[in-house]
């Protein structure tokens, strides 16, 4: 399995090397090109409400990526979640719970407390995001407007961060944040399984603010985008945290032999950053992304252990680890979110920090209003202070808490 995702990574990112792999490629485009037009037509049923979407009482925000895996959403959502806990805000995380066995209905992950469930239950991003905010509230549901209705009705959240959220439609969100690798920020710009995007490029026309991730010296192309694009880094901590809750600096480490391991979906990019860290590494070991670290996934963890002084991995991989079970101490290194446009940020976000953002525009108001030109609905960008018609790709001005519904105010986008 490893060396099937390994292949695919390189054909989606890197390209085919050699005539058999071109032949591979060439076979997976039509099933590409087949999925992506069905995710068009889905988005296309709920932009003309055939399908319907939630609206909540409160702001969402939605953290998502047009390409699968290894983005870096979870450092994002904490960063956003941590600004609004800042601000006094009750914040509620709502995220599928990819990678855990789930629960019946809405797991309550964290009621503003701490963790309530494991992390092989609601998976290990929402228990690494209830861990490092306890007074956050996080939920998992696979229908998301249920994890919301309980986080606003039960639980009094005032904002949701709706944890990749891109691609679930069935709610909608305030402020549409899409996330992209810089180095590659459509692969080979392919879509399953042909490529690692979920939808064509041109989905990206949803979107309303975009962070290009893990900027460096190279950046690959990105399309004209409706938004501002900022730039960020994820950079490592200068601690490390064992399974046990003690602290060492990360320069502690770099005099003994180490063995680094991450189930990430780019496990690569971790490791050179610890060896940038100036951590001796005697190897490094790659596992499936979201990897539970049972029968032989542990066996081949603790071989791979010998020889050295420590273990060292990611935060999502160490909050599933049995410490007892390992021959040698294992710290984590969390990885912190650097966004280089921070006043672009502030920007897009202040709109959601003011006291009553929601009463701006009354949801009865919105209701009442159509697009002049398609007789459709509208719905509300606070980020933009614009009445938006998706159908017409139209944006009208809100001059004096009034909307300005005519045509020939509006901007395209």
């Amino acid at each position: 399995m490893r060396r099937l995702e390994a292949l695919h990574r390189r054909l989606s990112t890197k390209g085919p090397r050699g005539g058999l792999q071109r032949v591979l490629l060439f076979a997976l485009l039509p099933f590409g090109w087949s999925f992506g037009w069905l995710s068009r037509f889905r988005a296309w049923l709920y932009r003309r409400e055939i399908l319907p979407s939630f609206r909540a009482p409160v702001p969402v925000l939605s953290v998502g990526n047009l390409a699968v895996g290894g983005t870096g959403k979870t450092p994002v959502v904490d960063f956003l979640v941590k600004r609004f806990l800042a601000a006094g805000k009750q914040v509620a995380v709502v995220s599928r719970g990819y990678g855990g066995s789930g629960t019946e209905g809405v797991g309550v992950v964290s009621a503003g407390q701490g963790p309530l469930l494991s992390p092989r239950v609601c998976g290990d991003e929402p228990f690494l995001l209830a861990r490092r905010n306890p007074l956050a509230l996080v939920f998992i549901a696979p229908r998301r407007a249920e994890g919301i209705r309980l986080a606003v009705e039960k639980y009094g959240a005032e904002i949701i961060v709706l944890d990749d959220g891109f691609q679930h439609l069935a709610v909608r969100r305030d402020l549409d944040i899409v996330l992209l690798d810089a180095s590659r920020p459509l692969g080979n710009g392919h879509v399953l399984p042909a490529g690692i995007l979920r939808e064509f490029p041109a989905a990206l026309g949803r979107g309303d603010l975009f962070l290009l991730t893990r900027c460096g010296d190279r950046e690959g192309f990105l399309p004209p985008v409706p938004g501002p694009v900022l730039r960020s880094r994820h950079v490592l901590s200068g601690q490390a945290v064992s399974l046990s809750g003690e602290v060492v600096a990360l320069e502690d480490l770099s005099a003994k032999r180490g063995v680094a391991f991450a189930g990430i979906a780019d496990p690569g990019k971790f490791f050179a950053s610890l060896e940038n860290a100036g951590l001796n590494l005697l190897h490094s070991l790659g596992f499936s992304d979201h990897c539970g670290y049972l029968g032989e996934d542990l066996a081949r963890l603790i071989e791979g252990a010998k020889g050295a002084d420590y273990l060292v991995t990611t935060e999502k991989d160490g909050v599933k680890l049995p410490s007892g079970e390992l021959p040698v101490p294992c710290y984590q290194v969390p990885m912190d979110l650097v966004v280089q446009d921070e006043a672009v940020m502030e920007r897009a976000l202040n709109p959601f920090l003011r006291e009553g953002v929601e009463m701006a525009i009354s949801e009865k108001l919105l209701e009442l209003l159509a697009c002049p030109k398609c007789k459709g609905e509208v719905h509300l960008r606070k980020e933009k202070n614009r009445i938006v018609c998706e159908e017409c790709r139209l944006l009208y001005p809100i001059r004096d808490d009034i909307p300005v519904m005519l045509i020939d105010e509006a901007e395209s986008f």
